[in-house]
């Protein structure tokens, strides 16, 4: 089958690799009728995440239930099914209390208790190196998806793969910082990054009741899409300073609710770099540092961009001070992705209006190109894979 594999930083093709098989009664397999790729795909692509062997990449998918094993009760051959990016056993301590990234039976080799980069690790996820569990992705033909009894749901309706696709990760990380950030009505959101996850929040801050959205980012094309789909007032980072404007907004307070959809990959100076070589980080805390002076005393920093690393200097004076409530980790996926399908069939909320670009798998070097680089205005990026992806990647491009 064909797939988009990694191979180093920087370095992903379209290879044939072996056919996805079962190898646990638990199992299905499941033919993969669009894919996305996802920002935290760049942390490997970037070498921010480390991966040595070859892997086939991706976590946002779905398709076609094509084989299961002799445990499955809950799916059939011919369902249609989104799948969540974490994988989880539905059976254990942290499955029982709806943290599924936290499952301790889908990562067996690297789980434990004390987390980090390079420690212990929660639970697996598609796609996502070998720290997560070395589950090969969803940008290829076909998966093999572990637990199928608990992660896949079932897609009824007529709703198109665009419409859904993104049940599987940005919609429900978009959900869950606004989520975490206890918005019931009234209140002012800034959200820094438009990208997917950013723009997601921003839709789910609306839907949510808030009085007032703030989109703050240093490309102006993401700032476009923040206004045209998400209606949010815009701050370019190279033209205002988000933490002045949103003060001066808000009688001087900040914003009730600041969400950090960047994390690590924020943009840094030649001088912070040079103190990662020191300090022996990767990445930045500048988008963390902004949402902590932008918000409010008694605010809520809600953090779903990825941060893989220790920081030196990191500002909890600034926390105690302001009494900031910090939440943070990966989204609870399992947990909300039934309601907020419920979300999508019945209109609340659209998810397909963000993507850019459709393109066929045999397309995906130069998606992660683009994507990397900020070029041809690329905000998301769908691929089809099998035979008819490149027809049908160009049909679909009609309608973007």
């Amino acid at each position: 089958m064909k797939a988009a594999v990694f191979h180093r930083p920087g370095k992903i093709s379209v290879d044939d690799v072996p056919d996805a098989s079962l190898k646990d009664p638990q199992d299905a397999i499941v033919r993969v009728t669009a894919t996305a790729i996802c920002g935290s795909d760049l942390h490997m692509y970037n070498g921010f995440i480390p991966q040595v062997r070859p892997m086939v990449m991706g976590h946002e998918f779905m398709g076609v239930v094509e084989e299961v094993g002799t445990g499955i009760s809950k799916l059939k051959v011919g369902d249609r099914v989104i799948v969540p990016f974490p994988i989880a056993c539905g059976g254990c301590f942290f499955c029982a209390h709806n943290l599924p990234g936290h499952c301790e039976y889908s990562n067996i080799e690297k789980y434990g208790p004390e987390g980090g980069l390079l420690t212990q690790k929660g639970g697996g996820m598609f796609g996502y190196s070998d720290l997560y569990g070395g589950y090969d992705g969803g940008q290829a033909e076909y998966v093999r998806v572990p637990f199928a009894d608990v992660g896949p749901r079932r897609i009824d309706s007529s709703l198109a793969d665009d419409q859904v696709l993104f049940l599987t990760d940005i919609f429900p990380t978009g959900y869950t910082a606004v989520d975490w950030g206890g918005v019931k009505g009234g209140e002012t959101v800034a959200v820094f990054g438009c990208g997917p996850v950013g723009l997601m929040a921003q839709k789910v801050a609306w839907a949510r009741g808030a009085r007032r959205v703030f989109a703050v980012d240093l490309e102006e094309y993401r700032l476009t899409m923040a206004r045209e789909v998400c209606r949010s007032e815009t701050i370019n980072l190279h033209q205002q300073d988000p933490i002045e404007v949103i003060r001066e907004l808000t009688e001087g307070r900040g914003a009730d609710v600041c969400i950090d959809a960047v994390g690590q990959e924020a943009e840094r100076s030649m001088w912070e770099r040079i103190a990662n070589v020191v300090h022996l980080q990767v990445g930045s805390l500048n988008a963390l540092r902004m949402c902590l002076s932008a918000v409010r005393r008694g605010g809520v920093v809600s953090v779903v961009g990825v941060y893989a690393v220790p920081y030196d200097n990191f500002p909890l004076g600034q926390i105690f001070d302001k009494g900031i409530t910090l939440r943070l980790g990966q989204a609870p996926v399992h947990a909300c992705v039934d309601d907020l399908l419920q979300w999508v069939e019945t209109k609340k909320i659209r998810l397909d209006d963000i993507i850019t670009h459709r393109l066929p798998l045999s397309a995906a070097s130069h998606a992660y190109d683009i994507f990397n680089r900020k070029q041809d205005g690329c905000v998301k990026v769908v691929m089809y894979p099998g035979e008819t992806g490149e027809a049908e990647a160009k049909d679909l491009a009609g309608l973007a």
